[in-house]
C-alpha cells in the first residue's frame, strides 16, 4: 500500500509567530496615496492606505492588519512609536460620509489633515475623523472610540472605550475621557511610564507582524 504524502508542516510548525489577521482581507481600491516612512516602521501587507495626499509614518510606528489610514481629506501624519490597530481609521469620515478637508492654510494646502504626536495609541475599530485633527503625544484612543473632525486632543490623554470627542473639541492634556461622558484629569504622573511601555510592546508587535512598506511606496 502506498504511503499518503505528507502535507507541508506550517511555518509556524518551525517556531515562527509572525502574526497574521484572521479577519478577511480589507477592500485595496481607491487611489495610493504618495508615501513617506521611515525605515524602522512596520506596516502589515492587508493595511489599507489611500487617498491623494500624503501618508507619513514616523520612526518605529506599528501598522496593524487591517488599519486604514485615509488620505481623501488631508495630510495622515503618524509620530514615532505610535501603534493603530486593526480596523482602525485615521481620516475617517464622518457619521454623515463626508471627509471634512477644512480651509486651505496660505500656502493652498489642505487643513484636512489628522496629525498623531509620539507614542500615540489607536485601539481597535477607533475613528479619527479628517479635519485639522490632532491627537497629542502619548494619548490612548480606546476600542470603537470616535474622535470628530478638527478636535484637538492634548498630551496623553486616555479616551475609553467607545467613547466620543465632537467635531473641534479642545481636550486638555492628561484628561481622561469615559463613555459615558464623565471627565476627570489624570494626576498620577505615569507618562514616562507609559511611554516605555509602549517601547516594549513596539519591540514585541515588530517581530509579530510582517512588515511589506514597499507594497505601498
Amino acid at each position: 500500500m502506498s504511503s499518503a504524502t505528507p502535507s507541508p508542516v506550517p511555518s509556524s510548525a518551525h517556531g515562527h509567530h509572525k502574526r497574521h489577521s484572521i479577519l478577511p482581507a480589507v477592500s485595496q481600491s481607491g487611489p495610493k496615496p504618495p508615501v513617506q516612512f521611515s525605515s524602522s516602521c512596520t506596516i502589515a501587507d492587508s493595511a489599507l492606505l489611500t487617498g491623494p495626499h500624503t501618508i507619513i509614518v514616523s520612526t518605529e510606528s506599528v501598522i496593524h492588519p487591517r488599519a486604514r489610514l485615509e488620505s481623501l481629506g488631508g495630510r495622515v501624519t503618524v509620530g514615532r512609536r505610535c501603534i493603530v490597530h486593526e480596523r482602525a481609521c485615521l481620516g475617517a469620515a464622518d457619521l454623515q460620509g463626508r471627509y471634512h478637508k477644512g480651509s486651505p492654510d496660505k500656502e493652498g494646502r489642505s487643513m484636512g489633515a489628522v496629525t498623531l504626536g509620539d507614542y500615540v495609541t489607536v485601539e481597535v475599530g477607533a475613528q479619527v475623523e479628517s479635519g485639522g485633527t490632532v491627537i497629542g503625544e502619548g494619548t490612548t484612543v480606546g476600542i470603537g472610540t470616535r474622535v470628530g473632525a478638527g478636535a484637538v486632543v492634548g498630551k496623553h490623554c486616555t479616551l475609553t472605550a467607545n467613547s466620543t470627542v465632537a467635531a473641534g473639541e479642545v481636550i486638555p492634556d492628561y484628561t481622561v475621557i469615559y463613555s459615558n461622558g464623565l471627565r476627570r484629569i489624570d494626576k498620577r504622573g505615569v507618562s514616562d511610564l507609559k511611554n516605555k511601555a509602549q517601547a516594549r510592546q513596539i519591540d514585541v508587535l515588530r517581530r509579530m507582524i510582517p512588515s511589506n512598506p514597499g507594497k505601498f511606496q
